[in-house]
């Protein structure tokens, strides 16, 4: 296999949204599969909308999802620098390249006479070329002065990986400005050169760029370059599939994912399959299976619906994969920023063992905060809450009493309160109140918890403890008692 040489640039200009978090780990299987380079540039010549830590957060997010580099910032390579900025005089001289051979020429026309070509054409209903305004005699290019392409329209083929064979027509090329009053480059141009110089061999890239490739093929040519191999990524659509996905949508940033406790497997899992498959029913990914199995040929062509309910759903999987693997101990770790204020009084012990038993019903980890509470403190007291239980209203309130007291008089006799122990306890409490499970343990669960669901009752009360157990159930006993007075 060839080695691909590939980049993900993005442009620090906010957020990293998973649109864009997608658009790197594509390049990034192709080039750990064929043994070749993933590079990081930063594309940051849009100065007007650059973010302040914008570039940190990009870092920050791919080596949150193990999406290593091989060039770039922190790293370093042979074609350093990695900011776009700092190769601004580079770029000047590859333009000056273009000018020397007739391909580009410098453009002093300002603005106003710009819009009133633009305003012309569309008066004449024709659209509207920058080509055809083009100025018959330019000077020599002087700093603050646009450089711009001097365009040789004509029909253009290309194949792309993931949209097959295109085409387009001399009316979709213009004279596009290479270098702006700035002297910045545009992206346009800037990306041709820096593909070429870091030996760049496979662009992946959004699927609103296509409209764009012409130009960029007019580029390759007036440079006598070989173009790369070419991957358009179709749109990630809102959940009614009906448009690109935005932040009204939904979705959110990365960052926010991983507050939410979305974890980094889960992410990374869901992405990649988000808009490709190889051909198997399989949905859980390792990134050593994704490396494996990924093919640019199984990128789907049309765009793919993000679904949050099959993002939590594939997070409460890893979250039962890794504890299966890892063990509790291990994962622990990932959870220490969710639990409730209120744990802060407990060791990691207590912590883990309250994990151990709630960890498989968990989407993710900020669920800890909502569904642990109840371990760390005393429940908010809703008697009304109980009685309205749909296996505990059928029972007055004296016969929820009797059941409680026999709870308490058989629980309080268990001496090495253990799970086995309440079990055994438990078991023997349907025998001798002869009430069926579903009832029975649904007033013993919310008596202790007031939550809507909890583990099962013997790892529950096994983790409570004793002392805590017999105490939320005489508080309930007592308000039966009061509310019957």
């Amino acid at each position: 296999m060839k080695k691909i040489v590939t980049r993900f640039a993005p442009s620090p200009t906010g957020y990293i949204h998973i649109g864009n978090v997608r658009s790197a780990i594509y390049p990034y299987l192709a080039a750990r599969q064929s043994g070749g380079t993933f590079i990081l540039r930063i594309e940051d010549t849009d100065q007007a909308r650059y973010v302040e830590g914008a570039t940190d957060l990009i870092m920050d997010t791919l080596k949150w999802l193990g999406l290593d580099w091989d060039e770039g910032p922190e790293v370093g390579g042979p074609n350093a620098p990695y900011f776009q900025t700092q190769r601004k005089n580079l770029y000047l001289q590859w333009a000056k390249k273009l000018i020397a051979n007739g391909r580009a020429y410098a453009d002093p026309t300002d603005s106003n006479t710009i819009q009133g070509y633009r305003d012309s054409d569309n008066a004449k209903k024709i659209p509207y070329l920058y080509r055809n305004h083009r100025p018959e005699i330019t000077p020599e290019w002087q700093p603050g002065m646009p450089i711009r392409f001097k365009a040789d329209p004509k029909p253009r083929k290309w194949h792309d990986e993931v949209m097959g064979d295109l085409s387009a027509g001399p009316e979709v090329q213009d004279d596009i400005i290479l270098i702006k009053k700035d002297g910045l480059p545009t992206y346009n141009f800037a990306h041709i050169v820096d593909d070429f110089l870091m030996n760049v061999n496979m662009v992946a890239r959004g699927v609103e760029y296509l409209s764009s490739t012409p130009n960029y093929l007019a580029l390759y040519e007036a440079f006598g370059i070989d173009q790369p191999l070419l991957v358009s990524l179709p749109h990630i659509l809102a959940p009614q599939g009906n448009k690109k996905l935005g932040k009204r949508d939904g979705a959110k940033s990365a960052t926010e994912y991983r507050d939410d406790g979305i974890l980094p497997e889960a992410m990374l899992n869901y992405l990649a399959c988000l808009g490709w498959n190889d051909g198997t029913e399989q949905e859980i990914y390792t990134k050593e299976e994704l490396i494996k199995n990924f093919s640019l040929d199984h990128i789907q062509n049309s765009g793919a619906r993000y679904d949050e309910v099959k993002l939590l759903w594939m997070n409460g999987q890893w979250i039962r994969k890794l504890v299966s693997e890892q063990g509790i101990d291990k994962f622990y770790v990932r959870t220490v920023d969710f639990w409730p204020n209120s744990a802060e009084n407990f060791d990691d012990n207590y912590k883990k063992r309250v994990l151990s038993i709630i960890y498989d019903r968990l989407k993710t980890l900020s669920d800890l905060r909502e569904m642990t509470t109840y371990f760390f403190e005393d429940p908010k007291f809703d008697i009304e809450q109980l009685l309205a239980n749909k296996f505990v209203k059928k029972f007055s309130e004296q016969e929820l009493f009797s059941m409680l007291e026999a709870t308490i008089v058989k629980l309080s006799s268990i001496n090495n309160w253990n799970e086995e122990n309440l079990k055994i306890a438990l078991n023997e409490l349907l025998e001798t109140t002869g009430k069926k499970p579903a009832e029975l343990f649904s007033l013993i669960r919310i008596s202790v918890s007031f939550a809507p669901f909890s583990p099962a009752l013997d790892l529950t009360l096994n983790v409570l403890g004793k002392e805590t157990t017999l105490s939320r159930l005489n508080k309930v006993k007592t308000a039966l008692v009061l509310d019957q007075q």
